[in-house]
């Protein structure tokens, strides 16, 4: 029996990311967030939604531009720090022993030790209610050679061991249990 409950966000799991922000050393931020995803295949869209009060959402109104960097199990601790602590009272980077990498296409900094960084310019920002939704185009994607496949060049999501956020809670990704289209492949 299934019972009625108050509406809220039970979409379960979500990645846990932190995203990077800020156009020079001086306002470099990280918050950590699992209100992010896909938007649009082509062209690429992403969004990531921010509380007003959040110290990253002022950095990325005035800078429109951001890279979501995914994070990994090794990274759990980081990441969780990052979304606890306010980039008003430390250097996020300097306190998590964090490297802020160069972007390729914007002034926002990378994540060194992250597998992937997504860089992100603002579309537009909705106000959504508690949180405002920032619609970005990805424009470009820096990924860890370390976990590219030699024979195909995709990515390895399976090897770089990456973290999910379920209801408060860290996880790390299961085993694969199939592909996408694997029910209907013909043997």
């Amino acid at each position: 029996m299934k019972i009625d409950w108050k509406p809220g966000t039970m979409i379960y799991p979500l990645p846990a990311v932190m995203i990077s922000c800020g156009s020079e050393p001086s306002d470099y931020n990280i918050i950590t967030a699992s209100w992010v995803g896909t938007l649009c295949t082509n062209p690429p869209m992403c969004y990531a939604s921010i509380r007003p009060e959040r110290h990253s959402h002022a950095i990325i109104s005035r800078t429109r531009e951001f890279v979501i960097n995914l994070t990994t199990v090794p990274l759990a601790y980081s990441t969780d720090w990052c979304g606890v602590k306010s980039g008003r009272d430390c250097n996020k980077f300097e306190a998590m022993g964090l490297t802020p990498g160069k972007a390729s296409a914007l002034l926002a900094p990378t994540i060194t030790e992250a597998p992937l960084s997504i860089e992100c310019r603002v579309r537009d920002i909705i106000p959504l209610g508690s949180h405002d939704m920032f619609m970005a185009d990805v424009v470009n994607i820096q990924a860890d050679d370390s976990y590219l496949d030699e024979q195909t060049g995709a990515f390895s999501m399976e090897e770089a061991n990456l973290l999910a956020y379920s209801h408060g809670k860290y996880f790390s990704l299961g085993e694969m249990i199939g592909k996408f289209g694997w029910t209907v492949k013909k043997s």
